[in-house]
């Protein structure tokens, strides 16, 4: 008697996109941004001391890369916050920078570009840096995204423009609907402490 072979289930199972299910993906549905700063004698503290000011140390954090997923909403950093449970594993895009030199400025920023339809998805970017303004570096780090998405959509542009005239030209092709940053700067400790600044955009799923 031949015995019908049994079919083969697929290792994952995908629905009629041919992608698995939403629900089995990791995909954040919110987004919320923060920063901080901290001042300790030791680096690690000082960086401990710093996500407490962002409101994200209970949370084990992942970091990760630079994409804005398809209709994920962006929510209060007060929101947020109470999202969030100790010991909870955290995916988030982190940019930090430290010292212990006195009076060195230091800064870390997170920027978002948005696309106009929300099936597509965005980019973020990290930047940290030294003698930097939070002014300079927040536009820097938005700059970087707009231009990455701006690739990506096939938006024609002159790279060797200024950010605010290439931010133009975004804005008038109708494709990115927002770009944004968040920044946290400061200036080293006096006494030569660790000084810790961190900004970070923070999902939820």
């Amino acid at each position: 008697m031949a015995v019908t072979p049994k079919s083969k289930k697929p290792p994952v199972p995908v629905g009629d996109t041919g992608f698995p299910a939403v629900h089995d993906l990791l995909v954040p549905k919110a987004i919320w941004f923060t920063n901080g700063v901290g001042v300790h004698k030791d680096r690690l503290s000082s960086f401990e001391l710093a996500l407490r000011d962002a409101d994200v140390e209970i949370a084990n954090l992942v970091t990760v890369s630079s994409i804005f997923p398809p209709h994920c909403k962006e929510i209060s950093r007060k929101e947020g916050a109470k999202l969030i449970r100790p010991g909870q594993i955290v995916h988030c895009v982190l940019a930090r920078q430290d010292t212990n030199e006195a009076n060195r400025l230091i800064t870390a920023s997170i920027g978002l570009a948005r696309p106009s339809d929300p099936k597509n998805y965005g980019y973020l970017s990290e930047h940290h840096s030294y003698g930097e303004t939070g002014k300079k570096a927040g536009d820097y780090a938005e700059d970087l995204a707009a231009t990455m998405l701006a690739t990506t959509l096939g938006i024609e542009f002159d790279p060797e423009k200024a950010y605010d005239e290439r931010k133009e030209v975004y804005r008038m092709s109708g494709q990115i609907v927002r770009t944004r940053s968040t920044v946290q700067s400061a200036e080293g400790n006096k006494l030569g402490k660790w000084t810790t600044v961190v900004a970070l955009g923070v999902f939820i799923f």
